[in-house]
């Protein structure tokens, strides 16, 4: 609508603001993108337990699937690269529909295309996790024009790390979830027996 291009400014920290126009309507967004340069993020207990249900599904690794959103976009569900790769696991709209995501910015359906991708990528290279990662980050075609990873110091960065933090075999770390009340939990375990004495008479007795 506006035939504006992103425009990057980098605003420190590790994070890039990009201005780009929302492909629904036209207005003007500002979004922040993680660089991978900051501090790494802390998954939510919804997101872990998501990754881990869609990786199973999927027979990936768990941590193989964390590691590269961590690298993407360091649990920014919002993320949108300069590129124009959106959320979690950073699909480009392409890829996106190619792997039936309807909306990137939903986590569990990012981790779906995310997670489809990633398995397609590690049957396609017959399990070689490096390839995979490599043809994730610069694309299929780069693989097959240089007959491996690619020599952009981008993408051979990318898969060193990425391929770090999954070898670790090491769940992240979760944001805690608010734990019930003390007396809440009392009630819950705090059964009624029933008691029959010499007479034939029933009591009910709580422990």
């Amino acid at each position: 609508m506006y035939g504006v291009a992103a425009t990057a400014l980098w605003a420190g920290g590790g994070v890039v603001s990009v201005v780009r126009p929302d492909p629904r309507t036209g207005r003007l967004v500002r979004t922040v993108v993680r660089t991978g340069a900051g501090n790494p993020a802390v998954p939510t207990a919804s997101i872990a337990k998501t990754v881990d249900r869609i990786a199973r599904q999927y027979e990936i690794s768990p941590q193989l699937v964390h590691s590269v959103i961590q690298a993407e976009s360091n649990y920014d569900s919002r993320a949108v690269s300069p590129k124009g790769a959106q959320g979690l696991m950073q699909l480009i709209p392409s890829t996106a529909r190619r792997f039936g995501v309807s909306d990137a910015f939903d986590p569990e359906d990012n981790i779906q295309g995310g997670a489809r991708y990633l398995k397609y990528l590690l049957d396609l290279y017959q399990g070689d996790e490096t390839l995979a990662l490599a043809a994730y980050n610069a694309g299929e075609a780069a693989v097959a024009r240089y007959g491996g990873v690619p020599p952009y110091a981008e993408t051979q960065d990318y898969v060193t790390k990425v391929r770090q933090r999954a070898g670790n075999h090491v769940r992240p770390a979760v944001q805690p979830v608010a734990e019930e009340p003390a007396e809440a939990a009392a009630e819950v375990h705090n059964p009624i027996r029933e008691v029959m004495d010499a007479d034939g008479k029933i009591y009910y007795i709580s422990h």
